[in-house]
């Protein structure tokens, strides 16, 4: 399984969660985990999700939820799971 964490931050709005997750559905792309909260404003969520049946090559995905992102107003970051371990050990 080739999972992937996708990170999203921004000013709260209308839709967010399901332009994201509408993106990944289209792409055969499986939410596996996800926690969103809101402070004071501040949409914060954090996904895992499972590439495997994804055709799209992982490049394509980050640059292309890098301009949704910027479509909707919030910033969306992918990292392949083993470097975000290595990045996050302690």
């Amino acid at each position: 399984m080739k999972k992937t964490i996708i990170t999203v931050v921004g000013k709260d709005t209308v839709g967010i969660i399901a332009k994201v997750c509408t993106y990944l559905a289209e792409n055969s792309i499986n939410i596996l985990d996800i926690s969103q909260t809101i402070v004071q404003d501040y949409f914060n969520m954090m996904m895992i999700v499972d590439t495997n049946n994804s055709k799209k090559p992982f490049g394509d995905m980050v640059d292309e939820l890098d301009a949704l992102g910027k479509e909707i107003g919030v910033a969306i970051k992918c990292q392949k799971e083993e470097i975000f371990d290595q990045m996050h050990r302690i």
